[in-house]
């Protein structure tokens, strides 16, 4: 089981949709239940169907959190950056925080917009102090340009497999709470292994932020 630093007590997510907190990140919560954890979830807070969902699969999760109604379309057409970051801002905890986890700037698969928008925007915000935090880990995860379902990255700094109790309860969340069916692309894409990049200072997350591929 990952091993979390006994320093980190307090754990933010900023995702962009329902589910993100649970598909990438979610065998991690369920093994560190005794943490504090707040999930932003920036788009998606009017929706009928998915933002109930959302507070079900937190309280599964041992977690708190809240939602912000970023434009979602199925066009997915680029928000503006300023705005993205206010919102953030805007939903931020009145917390402590030693640890953000949210979406790599590359985004988790081939391709989504929105995470690929959020995860750059917390970098940025954290070297403009705007964020602050100890540690910083963003989801490390790729689909080999749609080759296949998301997986966790190797080289990635922390990966852990989550014993078969931790993804099933992950897994029952993805189908059960969230409602997708047990072939819908969520459901297979569940991954068994969870992995983080991870960045002590807001200096080296910029330094890979701009080496990453983005457009």
């Amino acid at each position: 089981m990952l091993k979390i630093d006994a320093a980190i007590k307090t754990i933010l997510l900023i995702v962009a949709h329902p589910d993100d907190e649970t598909l990438w990140a979610g065998g991690t919560m369920l093994s560190h239940p005794t943490l504090k954890w707040f999930v932003i979830c920036l788009c998606r807070g009017q929706d009928e169907d998915r933002a109930p969902r959302f507070y079900k699969a937190l309280k599964m999760l041992n977690a708190q959190g809240c939602m912000g109604d970023l434009d979602d379309g199925p066009e997915q057409k680029p928000l503006d950056e300023q705005h993205v970051a206010e919102t953030i801002l805007e939903l931020l905890p009145a917390m402590h925080v030693d640890l953000i986890i949210s979406h790599s700037p590359s985004g988790e698969y081939t391709r989504h917009r929105r995470h690929e928008e959020i995860g750059q925007a917390v970098i940025k915000l954290w070297h403009a102090r705007k964020l602050s935090t100890n540690e910083y880990w963003a989801f490390a995860y790729e689909d080999g340009d749609k080759g296949y379902f998301p997986r966790a990255i190797k080289k990635a700094p922390v990966s852990h497999v989550l014993p078969d109790p931790i993804w099933q309860k992950k897994y029952e969340l993805v189908t059960n709470i969230y409602g997708f069916e047990t072939g819908s692309w969520e459901a297979q894409t569940t991954p068994r292994t969870e992995a983080f990049w991870c960045f002590r200072n807001a200096h080296d997350a910029t330094t890979w932020l701009e080496q990453c591929p983005t457009d």
